[in-house]
């Protein structure tokens, strides 16, 4: 039980990721389909390298697939500092001014070393803007209206951030940003986020914080009526009425699928 066969086994080595976001990708080349995206700060078990790219799984989600070398550090330095703003730049000094050296995005993880007016050092000698810090263990209240923040960032399958992120990784980032730990994909959503609500009684009383399931796509409910999803349709994370969303998706993905609602929405 748990086990495959395989030519052989590879004990996994931990690395952490050092640049902005970098890609999974299903090959090792650069013209492979994304799967998705790391995180800086991110930590993963790297199971075998070769010509450039390493076969890794990320520790917090499990996903699998490959990851350019360059982007992963043999030295891993534990987290102190979560990024809560959308997105932050990290700039070689503490100014504001000083050419920034990398965009960071919204869960990227950081270990602050020490202060320096409006910016925090990071551990690699970096800066970043303080105010867009939050302390590793404090999390938001509300992921819904972390999602909110996301709305017009373009769909990008594969992608993990505000500059591109696809349905299922709008809702991983917001419920991570609340200190929910969840997959990756959404048909693993479907079996193991919050609870299974019956559609026809569910769409009667639709909470905030719901979340809405097709065959391949998810959303979360905004409030009774209007469901915020990233989207192929708007190619961006839109903001629409669920009744126009049901009636599109249903021609090319069928009807609902499922419905489950996050245990704080009971007492929303």
């Amino acid at each position: 039980m748990g086990l495959v066969e395989a030519p052989r086994y590879a004990k996994g080595v931990n690395r952490q990721v050092i640049v902005g976001a970098a890609p999974l990708r299903r090959e090792p080349r650069f013209d492979a389909g994304l799967e998705t995206e790391l995180l800086f700060g991110e930590i993963v078990s790297v199971y075998d390298e070769n010509e450039g790219w390493a076969w890794a799984q990320a520790e917090s989600d499990a996903y699998v697939g490959y990851a350019p070398c360059d982007a992963l550090s043999n030295a891993v330095t534990p987290a102190t500092h979560r990024v809560a703003a959308l997105r932050s730049y990290l700039y070689p000094a503490p100014d504001m001014k000083a050419p920034p050296l990398d965009l960071l995005s919204m869960n990227a993880s950081v270990a602050v070393t020490g202060e320096a007016e409006r910016f925090s050092k990071l551990a690699d000698g970096r800066f970043a803007i303080a105010a867009h810090l939050a302390d590793a263990g404090a999390y938001a209240d509300d992921f819904v209206a972390v999602a909110e923040q996301f709305l017009g960032a373009p769909y990008l399958w594969g992608g993990r951030t505000s500059i591109g992120l696809d349905c299922s990784a709008l809702i991983q980032l917001a419920l991570q940003a609340a200190g929910v730990a969840c997959p990756r994909d959404t048909d693993m959503f479907e079996k193991s986020v919050g609870r299974a609500l019956a559609v026809t009684e569910a769409l009667k009383r639709l909470l905030r914080g719901d979340l809405i399931f097709w065959k391949g796509h998810m959303g979360v409910m905004l409030d009774g009526e209007r469901l915020l999803h990233a989207n192929a349709f708007h190619m961006a994370v839109a903001d629409e009425p669920l009744s126009e969303a049901v009636a599109r998706i249903a021609k090319s993905e069928g009807p609902i699928k499922s419905i489950r609602r996050m245990g704080h929405a009971e007492t929303a």
